[in-house]
């Protein structure tokens, strides 16, 4: 082995690991960035896009042309300048022919190109045909004016361009995004009309501020009739540091008491919107909407109707809780990081891409011009050459038919270049005619005066700005539209407590022994008189509202929380609440709430002790419950009760041995949960023992009858027999007269 190939091997197989995948992973990257992933600010474009655009430009597939098979653009595609996978390179293709995708598409499509609702839904490229839209040519028009550097292809046996000489900005008009290792790039789409507005802002006043050219550029433009609903100072920010989101959210309508959908945000599916919504329906999160329906079409592409349950719903309110919780309404992130003049990625502000691009586009401009200035110079000194030719036709004959070599002796006796001599010698006879010597008299003119026009502008600046100015707006004239998606500054998007759009109607919870529980319409319900499974009994009522919480306490005193609407009917036997809920094993129901939230209740336990509550502190969103009530060892809750006036209600509790209690509940204090105070005495060692415990209590209004129940009979003591059973709260109460001390539960009524 030779020296120089021992060097080698040592300079680059044997070399540290860590320095080896260093390198290749920098390598890697920065291929990724410049060549794959990010746009160059000059033509907007990825290189696989750039190369799609220029393969079909050489097929011929320009906007006047006639469709051809998109598979023929994907094979010269890959096999003359991107040989990569053939499904990505269409896939990129199929975006830009996407008009729901691109803002202004550069490929016109024929056959399936996919949809809003599943853009991926495109048919294969053996199906498909296209060519390049009209748009497509601001792109390309320039290529062979000596405006862009060329290099080789993969294999080095032809040449493509770096870059387009795009005559527009079409980093900001079309936008792109896409990620790269270590970065990536998120750029909506603009509207035309106002981005060239804010170029030649930029022409006139090079010193314009970022707010000046926003007076141009009102924010992005995506194509869809979708509402921006950022603010403007947000929207500035964006264009001042290059960073920040922008929020889109679909437009309605109302329709004959429906809501109808006719615009969503961009990449948003009507599918998935109706899936979203339907899926809340199904978990009876939106009982408000009563139907879904999409009827969408060619005419109306976009057309979901939404069916509310009744004309009394807050439709305004249910559109704001849809938004927030659906892609109805949607976040766009923008990083404005592009590939810039210097071969650089950088995130830029708004100005800066407009400087750069401008820079671009006069340089490009000027290359036109010198290339053009180039052949005219050249014309005209052939042109020169022919006129001596036909000023001396005769002696130019003569020299022809007679020397041996005619070239050099015309250079010689003519002083003319090796060019021109060429140009002579290559001169037909019918080109001879006197007519033919004044059409060059006339060209060299109109060609003297186009040197002159040429060399006066690429002498100034300031006439190539003015050029670059008048050839936006002759662009702008051909291109520009209106703003598709308005911006709005709207209510912010809220998730609402379904309860709150329910319509507010009475409604009894009926709770069973076994803990089963139904709803019953209206508030003049018997709960006796219904029929229970074998076995089971009626044990609470609770009156409220459709739109309202209703609260189960059981045995452990923790609380659980339901919706009222979302309950069984009556007319069955109900469903067990542990059902719905994960309540600790050997655990009974034993008591319903339901009210407003405000509304307090007294709850105990049987061994003497209680607190007044406010519903609203027994409320969860847990399916294991919330603890309220402290429950001692060897006791049991008792049924909860509505307190109608937290100062002038009265408490009544009834031990099991017929000791009755009875004091104001102000007595009482209102508690979040713990177990309370005192409110009739027990013995311990009787409670321990189950000899005597609270069987019963209630609250009351001062003037209410007390009524009774024992096994047998039902007993009404008047206001006026109460006296006798009053005292302070936490006393052993008096005993029952006799025949009435057997009592099951006790309650009031007006007296």
């Amino acid at each position: 082995m030779s020296d120089s190939m021992s060097f080698d091997f040592e300079q680059n197989e044997k070399r540290p690991l860590e320095e080896y995948t260093e390198k290749a992973y920098l390598d890697y990257s920065m291929y990724v960035i410049l060549d794959r992933a990010l746009p160059h600010i000059g033509d907007g474009l990825k290189p696989v896009q750039r190369r799609i655009i220029y393969a079909m430009s050489e097929l011929g597939l320009k906007a006047t042309s006639k469709y051809k098979k998109s598979a023929r653009t994907v094979g010269d595609v890959i096999g003359k300048f991107h040989p990569h996978g053939d499904s990505a390179c269409y896939e990129a293709m199929v975006l830009m022919a996407q008009d729901f995708s691109y803002r202004y598409p550069l490929i016109d499509g024929q056959g399936n190109w996919g949809s809003m609702d599943d853009p991926k839904s495109f048919a294969a490229m053996r199906y498909t045909e296209s060519k390049l839209t009209a748009y497509a040519d601001i792109l390309l028009n320039e290529v062979e004016q000596g405006t862009v550097d060329w290099l080789p292809n993969f294999d080095g046996t032809l040449e493509e361009p770096k870059l387009l000489p795009a005559r527009l900005p079409n980093i900001l008009l079309n936008g792109t995004t896409g990620i790269a290792v270590g970065m990536a790039t998120d750029i909506p789409p603009h509207n035309l009309k106002e981005v060239i507005s804010a170029c030649i802002r930029l022409l006139e006043a090079p010193k314009s501020s970022v707010l000046e050219l926003c007076k141009h550029i009102k924010g992005p433009d995506f194509p869809t009739n979708a509402e921006i609903i950022s603010s403007k100072s947000s929207i500035h920010e964006i264009y001042k540091t290059g960073n920040g989101s922008i929020k889109m959210r679909a437009v309605w309508e109302k329709e004959d008491e429906n809501i109808v959908i006719t615009s969503l945000p961009y990449q948003s599916s009507g599918n998935k919107v109706l899936e979203q919504i339907a899926s809340q329906m199904q978990s009876k999160k939106l009982p408000m909407i009563d139907d879904l329906r999409d009827e969408s079409d060619h005419e109306n592409p976009t057309r979901l109707i939404l069916v509310p349950r009744s004309n009394r719903i807050d439709i305004e309110e249910l559109m704001l809780h849809l938004f927030a919780t659906t892609d109805l309404e949607r976040s766009y992130r923008v990083n404005l990081n592009i590939i810039g003049l210097n071969g650089r990625p950088q995130v830029k502000d708004l100005k800066t891409i407009l400087k750069e691009w401008l820079e671009y586009r006069i340089e490009t401009s000027r290359k036109r011009l010198q290339f053009r200035l180039d052949n005219i110079i050249s014309l005209i000194h052939i042109l020169n050459g022919l006129m001596i030719a036909y000023l001396n036709i005769d002696k130019i004959i003569k020299i022809i038919r007679k020397e041996e070599n005619p070239k050099s002796v015309l250079i010689k006796n003519f002083k003319l270049s090796d060019i021109q001599a060429n140009a002579i010698l290559d001169l037909r006879l019918r080109k001879l005619a006197k007519l033919e010597e004044q059409k060059i008299k006339i060209e060299l003119s109109n060609l003297k005066k186009e040197k002159k026009q040429l060399e006066t502008i690429l002498g100034s600046k300031s006439r190539l700005k003015t050029l670059v100015r008048r050839e936006l707006e002759n662009d702008a004239k051909l291109f520009s539209d209106e703003r598709q998606s308005p911006i709005k500054e709207v209510e912010d998007a809220k998730v609402i407590d379904e309860n709150s759009l329910i319509s507010s109607e009475a409604v009894s919870i009926i709770l069973s022994k076994k803990g089963w529980v139904r709803a019953a319409k209206g508030h003049d319900v018997d709960p006796v008189s219904l029929n229970y499974k074998s076995g089971d009994d009626f044990k609470q009522i609770g009156l409220g509202k459709t739109n309202q919480l209703a609260v189960f306490l059981d045995s452990s005193g923790r609380c659980y929380s339901l919706p009222s609407y979302s309950l069984p009917s009556a007319r069955s036997f109900g469903e067990p609440i542990s059902a719905r809920l994960t309540p600790p094993d050997g655990v009974s129901f034993e008591g319903v709430m339901t009210g407003d939230p405000s509304t307090i209740y007294l709850v105990g336990t049987d061994s003497g002790y209680g607190f007044m509550v406010k519903l609203e502190d027994t409320y969860t969103k847990n399916r294991n419950g919330k603890s309220i009530i402290k429950v001692p060892n060897n006791s049991k809750v008792l049924l909860p009760t509505r307190v109608n006036n937290i100062k002038n209600d009265w408490v009544a509790a009834v031990s099991s041995i017929g000791r009755l209690l009875m004091f104001p509940i102000s007595e009482l204090t209102l508690l979040p949960k713990g177990k309370g105070l005192k409110i009739i005495q027990i013995p311990p060692a009787k409670l321990k023992t189950r000899e005597e415990y609270v069987v019963a209590m209630t609250a009351m209004s001062e003037m209410d009858n007390l009524i009774i129940y024992t096994d047998k009979r039902r007993t009404i003591m008047k206001v006026d027999e109460q006296e006798h059973y009053i005292g302070e709260r936490g006393r052993r109460g008096s005993m029952l007269k006799r025949g009435f001390r057997n009592v099951v539960r006790i309650s009031s009524e007006i007296s």
